[in-house]
């Protein structure tokens, strides 16, 4: 996403929105999908309910802001370059944690995840080019 607004309008407060929005809106929906999903098992408390929603909604939120900060920091270039490094990283951290978790081959399940980013990355900055010819 960050891609694509850059690619669209080169501006670093329209890149700042789209971070906080979708801090909101994902953080909101998949807190909501935890929730109905926790309900609909039928076998955990409304407290355990209302825990793993208000969790699910605060990890993403807070994890989400941090991509904010090289916006605050760094020049518009520069803040992109170290948005990628920081979600890259993470992807590779919590590839490693997963397959360790599974016992599976670390480095098959961190290429696989940053292939897949990789490509999102892409796609959502050539979007945003397009976006911006009609913009």
């Amino acid at each position: 996403m960050i891609a694509g607004l850059h690619s669209s309008t080169h501006s670093t407060l329209v890149v700042i929105g789209g971070i906080l929005i979708i801090a909101i809106a994902d953080a909101l929906s998949d807190a909501l999908g935890i929730h109905i999903s926790e309900e609909s098992e039928i076998k955990h408390s409304t407290r355990e309910i209302w825990e793993s929603t208000i969790s699910t909604f605060l990890s993403k939120f807070v994890f989400a802001l941090t991509f904010i900060i090289p916006f605050l920091l760094l020049s518009l270039s520069a803040a992109i370059i170290a948005s990628l490094i920081w979600g890259f990283s993470l992807i590779i951290l919590f590839s490693l944690y997963l397959a360790k978790q599974q016992n599976l081959t670390p480095y098959k399940v961190v290429l696989e995840h940053l292939i897949i980013a990789i490509i999102v990355v892409v796609i959502t900055h050539y979007v945003g080019d397009w976006v911006s010819i009609f913009g």
